[in-house]
């Protein structure tokens, strides 16, 4: 009986996040797609973000991934009616 084995090969990507106090939670966003998740703590919340970011990843083949160089959070005043 001959065993094959399947490799797997990884991929590494930089990804930029963000986290922030929302009431009760903390709050993990990545500003390169579309994924967030919370957490009772900013440790948590990062954690839940990447396991979120894993299960992303595995389900799609081809993502699309915006390239962001050098974030910075920047404020803003806004009148609205």
């Amino acid at each position: 009986m001959i065993k094959f084995e399947k490799r797997i090969i990884m991929k590494t990507i930089q990804l930029n996040n963000a986290v922030w106090k929302e009431g009760d939670y903390f709050v993990a966003q990545c500003l390169n797609i579309d994924v967030s998740s919370f957490g009772d703590t900013k440790e948590e919340a990062l954690s839940n973000l990447q396991e979120a970011l894993e299960l992303y990843f595995e389900d799609n083949e081809h993502p699309e991934i915006n390239i962001i160089e050098k974030p910075e959070i920047v404020g803003s005043v806004l009148k609205y009616a």
